[in-house]
């Protein structure tokens, strides 16, 4: 059987459209989450002049010397700021952890909600961290982007009450103060930055943590999907689309009803040199505070629910004390037994 990403065409619900053509769009969105758990999303809204700035200030930053760069990292708890080369293992998020193999190649750049963001809420500083900005151009280049992926992960969410039949607005009590992030990698990396001192992974394997991603990625392989049937299969993004898939609370929420899909990143080498590829990730994570318990009408009836009710923040410190503090996370055992069976 072939593997292919789903594509749903989502404009019905950013402009408005007739009751018949959302069910038939809540319908797809259904299949796809249900099946693979990564969609290519036609009709979001996103200008071109919104990616054309998130990128150009990627482009700027990560042309700066490492020394440079660094001089915007955060300690590993505060998930804002500059994570350089081989700071990170996304492995560890699922308790995986591979002989000969470094820490992720990528480095990358994070902003997110904070606390100053909601006013009256008293949010905890730890959890809503302030951004630093390696210059009000970045800020002014990036922001609009941050702003239009937040606006589709809420496009998302109602389009995921239709297709789970839920009332509209469920989404709304657990991201009304939602906790967020845009997550910006790069790929490529000049001559001598780093040391080739094991296997070579772009991202290691990992599900992604909250309730929906929204990813912006070049036309660039690297990208892989892991099937149903057990192999890692390429994705890359077709044109004009941004790449979507589901997090750890959903899959939770509807009790595997739909899927957190394991995915990685393995940059391609050519002559020896890495292809420059550049992503962006918009995590919508949900309120810090809120408990995700499955959905009883996904649980059949006469059974047990497969998951145990757990609050965002727990959900959120055991998968980064593994891919950013460098613990192993033990409590992810299907995940990684997924991993350690799927071929090579």
């Amino acid at each position: 059987m072939t593997f292919t990403v789903p594509t749903v065409d989502i404009s019905t619900y950013v402009h408005g459209g007739s009751a018949s053509a959302r069910a038939a769009v809540a319908s797809a969105m259904d299949s796809a989450c249900s099946t693979v758990g990564f969609v290519q999303v036609l009709g979001h809204g996103v200008p071109d002049d919104a990616i054309a700035g998130l990128t150009s200030a990627m482009d700027d930053f990560f042309g700066r010397s490492l020394e440079e760069k660094s001089a915007f990292r955060m300690p590993a708890e505060i998930n804002r700021g500059y994570s350089p080369p081989k700071s990170e293992s996304l492995s560890l998020s699922i308790g995986v952890q591979q002989a000969n193999r470094m820490n992720d190649f990528f480095e990358a750049f994070n902003v997110g909600a904070a606390a100053s963001d909601f006013p009256g809420l008293d949010l905890p500083v730890a959890d809503y961290a302030e951004n630093v900005w390696p210059s009000e151009s970045f800020r002014s280049r990036v922001l609009p982007y941050y702003r239009e992926a937040a606006r589709v992960a809420r496009v998302l969410t109602s389009v995921f009450e239709d297709a789970l039949g839920l009332e509209h607005g469920f989404f709304d009590d657990l991201t009304d103060h939602s906790v967020e992030m845009l997550r910006m990698n790069n790929y490529a990396l000049p001559p001598g930055t780093i040391d080739l001192d094991g296997e070579l992974v772009g991202m290691s394997e990992h599900t992604d943590f909250g309730i929906v991603t929204v990813l912006f990625a070049d036309q660039v392989a690297g990208l892989q999907v892991l099937g149903t049937d057990g192999g890692w299969h390429d994705v890359s993004p077709a044109d004009g689309v941004l790449l979507v898939n589901l997090g750890d609370l959903t899959a939770r929420l509807t009790n595997d009803r739909w899927m957190s899909t394991l995915h990685r990143v393995m940059p391609p080498i050519v002559d020896g040199t890495i292809k420059r590829r550049r992503s962006a990730a918009f995590f919508h994570d949900g309120n810090i505070d809120a408990l995700i318990t499955p959905l009883p009408s996904c649980v059949p009836a006469g059974s047990t629910p497969r998951y145990e009710p757990i609050t965002v923040r727990d959900n959120l410190v055991a998968k980064l004390s593994g891919s950013r503090s460098l613990q192993s996370n033990a409590a992810a055992v299907a995940d990684a037994a997924r991993v350690q069976a799927a071929a090579r």
